[in-house]
């Protein structure tokens, strides 16, 4: 190896670190918005005024739980891109590889994890917000279908019965 290719232990730690750190980030972000999304969901159903229409309440439960899915999504989908990231660099950086030495956009990794739109779906992120908009689109159903309303309050009752 030549000395101008050859990568210190210090150099390599260094960026790993820095990549880790973006990882920690990305993570402690998704913990972050799953605490907002349950505070702000319960800030708008105990403060919202008795003579205010359950519609517009449901809509704006909907609207927030999907907006914070969507950021979740982002966060969670960057983070994979940062562990591929760091996967690739302990893999190059041992070959003597500098290209993108110290780059820490995730970008180039984007074609290598799923989509947004896809990670949405993923399990853990499908779990935590179908909860809530389970919930919601049952209320949805109780306020555009007035005729469904026994039908309705049968399976809210038993899926509340069930937690």
């Amino acid at each position: 190896m030549d000395n101008e290719k050859e990568i210190s232990k210090e150099e390599l730690h260094k960026e790993i670190d820095l990549i880790q750190s973006c990882i920690n980030r990305m993570a402690n972000n998704s913990f972050l918005l799953k605490g907002w999304t349950v505070s702000l969901i319960a800030v708008i159903l105990a403060l919202s005024p008795d003579d205010i229409d359950g519609f517009v309440v449901t809509v704006a439960v909907f609207v927030t739980t999907v907006s914070f899915w969507y950021l979740d999504a982002f966060f969670f989908r960057t983070e994979r891109m940062y562990r591929k990231m760091y996967n690739w660099v302990l893999k190059n950086r041992e070959q003597g590889n500098k290209k993108y030495q110290y780059d820490l956009n995730p970008q180039r990794f984007a074609n290598e994890v799923p989509s947004i739109w896809n990670t949405m779906r993923s399990n853990t992120l499908s779990l935590f917000y179908g909860m809530f908009l389970l919930g919601t689109l049952i209320i949805l159903m109780y306020y555009l279908f007035p005729y469904y309303k026994g039908y309705i309050l049968t399976v809210w009752n038993f899926l509340s019965n069930m937690i």
